[in-house]
């Protein structure tokens, strides 16, 4: 860090982990094309899991997925986990938007008690799978 306030260092690496601890600017290359620059978080911020929420529930009703899946915002909700009446959910966002609000208030609303609640960041190894993924599929199709 020392030396980066005056000097450009580039980082190559697959260890994405160490991307988003160490860099303040990220690109992402593959098949020799340039598919993405950024900040470490704009570009997770481009993963399918970014504002996902994470919530775990104990006895929720018989539609608990359905409920959930009719919230603003949600594109999806995924089972984690499940057993012995507890199950954990992930509620993916459309388009990335935050949905911690309106999911707080349908657990108020529907009285539910949620045992765990987070919101997901995002997740940059997600990103460049996507994005590397997605060239590798293009170069397949010639």
């Amino acid at each position: 860090r020392d030396i980066a306030a005056d000097k450009v260092i580039i980082i190559s690496t697959h260890i994405l982990e160490e991307v988003e601890a160490i860099c303040s600017r990220a690109v992402i290359i593959a098949g020799g094309r340039l598919l993405a620059d950024g900040r470490p978080a704009e570009l997770a911020s481009r993963s399918q899991f970014h504002n996902a929420v994470v919530l775990v529930l104990t006895g929720g009703p018989a539609d608990l997925r359905e409920q959930l899946a009719a919230v603003p915002g949600v594109q999806r909700v995924e089972v984690l986990e499940e057993s012995a009446g507890r199950v954990r959910l992930r509620l993916l966002a459309s388009h990335g938007r935050s949905l911690l609000e309106a999911v707080g208030d349908k657990l108020r609303s529907a009285g539910w008690q949620a045992d765990e609640l987070y919101v997901e960041q995002g997740r940059l190894d997600d990103v460049f799978r996507q994005l590397t993924h997605e060239v590798a599929g293009r170069g397949t199709r010639s």
